[in-house]
């Protein structure tokens, strides 16, 4: 299970897909923590070390490695922690899969490009 965040398949995983991938991880001790929680390849754009406790993982290292392991998976880079909470810029690929994780036939049949083009139009247009 290699990263796919170039294919996106991952945004097809039910909550078995993510268990078994969280399971190939070396943490199979939460894989019921993902299925009981429903959370699905969609849902786990959603999931980070804030979230991990509210799904019943609360030891801090695991947090830690899940949640790179997740950023990893997804193709996106950590937040930096002297970062303003202000004015936090916003990594692209994010921000696709923060549209990605809804559901209906836009976000279904929404590509990388073209999500890049409506942020450089919207850019254009405030300018």
């Amino acid at each position: 299970m290699a990263t796919c965040s170039q294919t996106m398949e991952f945004l097809q995983w039910d909550c078995d897909d993510v268990a078994k991938w969280i399971e190939f991880l070396g943490y199979p001790q939460y894989k019921a923590c993902f299925t009981d929680n429903f959370i699905t390849g969609r849902k786990l754009i959603h999931v980070n070390c804030n979230t991990l406790p509210r799904l019943g993982i609360t030891d801090f290292k695991d947090m830690q490695a899940i949640s790179a392991q997740i950023r990893e998976l997804l193709g996106i880079s950590e937040t930096p922690l002297n970062a303003s909470i202000a004015d936090l810029p916003r990594d692209t690929m994010a921000l696709f899969l923060e549209r990605k994780s809804r559901t209906g036939k836009h976000a279904d049949s929404l590509t990388y490009s073209q999500f890049l083009d409506e942020l450089r139009t919207k850019h254009e247009s405030k300018q």
